[in-house]
């Protein structure tokens, strides 16, 4: 009797729970589909960046085993993956447009491997830089975006672009934890072997989880159009904001040159235990930055905060020259400088999108990712020569009269309006009398600030912040669907 009485128990919990989790309409469908589509693309990009930044903490240190290096050639192999990262990068998303996003998404992937597996067995430093090479020439951050952007609606389009970002940040702090421990086991080798692996697993995991997009959206949103690049290059606040990617990247970069090399040389650190320093440094000096976020959020303090972060950046630099006696004191000032990067990273994608014209988000970010990874290439390039004829701490010093320059080049820059973008949706081939008029039509609602209407179906809006016509832009759509 007990036992029937818990069986009825669960059976009705069951019930329940299937009442609850069962979809109330079509829409709660596609709010979970975009969520899973969402998810397994950041995890695509999530695994191959923890592939491409593993070997940062640590190439510096091993480096040294392979045949014919240098420290130039090793700065070299560091940035290289750059440099093809920033040339293949728009020609990948053309190539989708034309081919289909998942077929370039797995050639890119397997381009990754291939070049994963030239790097992992090479033991000379020129067949790692081709490696490295090969590995970013699979460039598929313009695909993925495009893909995201044919597998979620308007409305949740920002959203899923913001989540894809944060899994950068999650691999960049696995990636220095891990290298460290991986390289323990097996060297350099052991980090290209294993990425080579997150390359295979990726490719699997978009056969079997991304789903497959019935239509291809050209949105402006997600991707590069050369009717925009003039607009976007000849706008001032957004060139302040690819000089300061640029040279964040730049240092960035470079201080993966000269940290390790400080941490085992000045102060006799295992490599082994770098991993435990880059895990509190990294895991604290984001949890640190997080309340000056929402302070220039929720204050519109973005710019004051903004100049903060490249303070922290600059000044910790500049400080590193002359701490190369105290362990203590070389850790605080690296908890303070990842403080800044990550307060940084976390900001300069916001106020390029909030900065961009409406309609060309896409395009001002294509600018963007090109600038970042430029700047990483010449970042391992220069950090390479200078550790080659100098020291790290000229790499120090170095880096903080770059930065110091990008602070006098933020200082100039306005301060961000508090708006944010909307795309609305209508019925695509209207006639150029109906697209005029919708373009008046929004742009007289109440709280509209900019607006773009194309002939396919979409409008692109910033919107103020504080409020704007919610109402009207729904009857507009209405009336134009």
């Amino acid at each position: 009797n007990t036992f029937c009485k818990f069986k009825a128990y669960l059976n009705s919990i069951s019930v329940r729970m299937r009442v609850f989790l069962k979809p109330k309409s079509k829409y709660d469908y596609m709010i979970a589909n975009e969520r899973r589509a969402v998810l397994s693309l950041a995890a695509v990009y999530a695994t191959r960046m923890l592939g491409l930044f593993m070997v940062l903490p640590v190439f510096v240190i091993y480096g040294d085993q392979l045949l014919d290096s240098n420290a130039a050639l090793i700065g070299l192999a560091i940035g290289a993956y750059g440099l093809s990262q920033a040339v293949f990068q728009i020609p990948f998303g053309a190539l989708s447009d034309r081919v289909g996003r998942k077929p370039i998404l797995y050639f890119g992937l397997l381009i990754f491997f291939i070049g994963s597996v030239i790097a992992a067995q090479s033991e000379s430093i020129y067949g790692v830089i081709a490696g490295r090479f090969i590995q970013g020439a699979g460039a598929i951050a313009s695909v993925i975006m495009a893909l995201l952007s044919d597998l979620t609606s308007a409305e949740n389009r920002t959203k899923s672009m913001a989540m894809v970002g944060m899994s950068i940040g999650v691999s960049f702090t696995l990636a220095l934890i891990l290298g460290p421990i991986v390289a323990e086991f097996g060297g350099l080798h052991a980090i290209f072997w294993l990425t080579a692996i997150l390359a295979l697993a990726a490719m699997l995991w978009t056969m079997l989880f991304v789903p497959t997009p019935h239509l291809q959206r050209k949105n402006r949103d997600a991707r590069v159009f050369k009717d925009q690049l003039y607009d976007v290059l000849k706008d001032k606040e957004l060139l302040r904001l690819d000089f300061g990617i640029f040279v964040l990247h730049l240092v960035l970069t470079a201080m993966f040159v000269a940290v390790p090399v400080s941490l085992v040389g000045a102060f006799d650190f295992a490599v082994s235990n770098h991993w435990w320093l880059y895990l509190v440094v990294l895991v604290g000096s984001f949890f640190a930055m997080v309340p000056f976020i929402i302070i220039g959020e929720k204050q519109g303090k973005m710019k004051g905060i903004f100049c903060f972060g490249i303070s922290l950046l600059a000044v910790s630099a500049f400080a590193m020259y002359f701490v190369n006696a105290s362990f203590l004191g070389f850790a605080s000032l690296l908890f303070v400088f990842f403080m800044g990067f990550n307060l940084l990273e976390a900001s300069l994608p916001s106020l390029v999108s909030k900065i961009s014209p409406a309609g060309s988000k896409g395009t001002a970010m294509g600018v963007y990712s090109t600038s970042q990874f430029l700047g990483a290439f010449l970042g391992g390039v220069l950090g390479g020569i200078f550790l080659s004829y100098f020291d790290a701490n000229t790499i120090f010093l170095s880096s903080s009269v770059l930065l110091f320059l990008w602070l006098c080049v933020a200082f100039g820059m306005a301060k961000p309006r508090r708006e944010r973008t909307l795309t609305l949706e209508f019925k695509a081939g209207l006639s150029d009398t109906k697209l005029q008029e919708l373009n008046a039509a929004i742009s007289a609602l109440h709280g509209v600030e900019d607006v773009v209407v194309v002939s396919d179906g979409a409008a692109y809006l910033k919107v103020s912040s504080h409020g704007y016509d919610e109402d009207g832009l729904a009857q507009l759509k209405s009336a134009f669907s």
